[in-house]
């Protein structure tokens, strides 16, 4: 063990990467409220540094738990105690890590003469993301266009890319991807998205209709200063990268921002914790940029912002348990589009409200559309179910691209379908 330790600390130092040697993701279900309560109280014990993959949602449902390995022990030992079960899904963090980095360089890095020629089989930085979509562009001169919605906290842009057949302010779908930075598989999902709408639409097939009637917006690096710190530092980190007078810890979780329910429970107020809310509704440029847009257009129709993992297609509420006006539809849309991703290599997918699939949570993304009008609003929660949670193989990439496609086309079709 400790000629790896001694290697992992020294390549650390030379690239200023934070390193998860030894790390483990310990899975707990909960199925008492007293070890529910053990849970808890683990969560509060900031010393420990614990990172909730998945956080406490209720009985019955795995709650997954990064541990650094100083932690270990205490955190065995607390649940033992308890008489918690537990099981070790990861068994060390570093060695997914180094494989990944391994994959990434195993891949070709020069850019692409074309969309054609681009690995869509491979984790990308951000640059080469940005690379993609100029491309596209150059390519697609008369379906796509990149807009500029803003500019990040540590000013990169907030591109976001239009795919119309013409007309103004036409009903359209906004598609969002990588809120949060660490979820790779979102934002290489976004990049298959963005090639699959172009050749769907070349080829007169798939969404080519929906282009008809109905434009697309799809920003696919919705936090791209987080995305760059995780290529950078710290392949774990989830928020933005914002600096607030008072507070200890960068970043806000950018999924706790929005004015829906804002600094309610399920989010924190602590700078220091994942679910951070900000210190005001809307304070994250990342998030503002997306409020001014879709009050701007005043046409949007259908919202998705795709996270992992966990396998779950959300609609509101987070933020309170009085259902949405339009529940019965958007459980029986949730249902056609489960059902066609299923469709494709079997995966098993739960859907509902957020506050009765997961957990309550204030602040959230699809909460704030949702009471804007925008009457099909989603959140995803793509794969897998926690064998590698944030760091999906790369050879799962385009599977998990694929079979989310087909229920993105159900719910754009609905909308297209069923203009309010």
């Amino acid at each position: 063990m400790r000629v790896p330790v001694l290697l992992a600390a020294l390549v650390a130092v030379a690239t200023c990467t934070e390193t998860f040697v030894g790390h483990q993701v310990l899975r707990v279900v909960p199925t008492s409220h007293e070890e529910l309560q053990k849970l808890q109280e683990l969560q509060g014990l900031e010393h420990l540094k614990l990172d909730f993959w998945l956080a406490p949602r209720g009985l019955g449902s795995p709650v997954d738990i990064r541990v650094p390995f100083p932690s270990l022990q205490p955190v065995k030992a607390h649940l033992e105690a308890g008489g918690v079960s537990y099981s070790i899904m990861i068994e060390d963090v570093q060695e997914l890590l180094d494989e990944e980095r391994r994959e990434m360089m195993r891949s070709s890095r020069q850019l692409p003469l074309s969309t054609n020629t681009f690995n869509y089989e491979a984790y990308h930085t951000l640059d080469e993301i940005y690379a993609f979509m100029d491309l596209l562009v150059a390519e697609n001169p008369n379906l796509v266009s990149k807009l500029e919605i803003g500019r990040s906290t540590e000013d990169r842009p907030l591109y976001v890319l239009k795919f119309s057949t013409g007309g103004s302010n036409r009903p359209a779908v906004w598609i969002d991807t990588g809120i949060h930075s660490r979820e790779w598989v979102t934002q290489a999902s976004g990049v298959w998205f963005a090639k699959k709408i172009v050749d769907d639409h070349a080829n007169n097939e798939g969404v080519a209709s929906i282009l008809d009637t109905m434009d697309i917006f799809l920003e696919i690096v919705t936090n791209p200063d987080g995305f760059a710190y995780t290529h950078s530092t710290n392949r774990m980190w989830r928020k933005t990268r914002s600096k607030y007078s008072g507070n200890i810890c960068v970043g806000v979780d950018p999924n706790r921002n929005w004015d829906a329910g804002f600094g309610g429970s399920g989010a924190s107020g602590n700078s220091c914790t994942e679910t951070y809310h900000g210190p005001y509704p809307n304070s994250e440029p990342e998030v503002k940029s997306i409020v001014d847009f879709v009050k701007d257009h005043g046409n949007i129709k259908a919202f998705v912002s795709i996270h992992s993992y966990s396998q779950l297609l959300l609609y509101p509420y987070g933020y309170t348990t009085t259902p949405a006006a339009d529940e019965q539809e958007l459980n029986e849309l949730s249902a056609k589009a489960v059902a066609a991703l299923s469709s494709l290599y079997g995966t098993s997918y739960t859907y509902g409200s957020i506050i009765t699939t997961i957990y309550k949570a204030s602040g959230s993304t699809i909460d704030w559309t949702y009471n804007q009008g925008i009457k099909y609003s989603f959140t995803f929660e793509l794969r897998d179910t926690g064998r590698y949670g944030f760091l999906l193989p790369a050879k799962q990439i385009v599977p998990t691209a694929e079979e989310t496609w087909l229920a993105l086309k159900v719910i754009m079709e609905h909308a297209r379908d069923n203009i309010y």
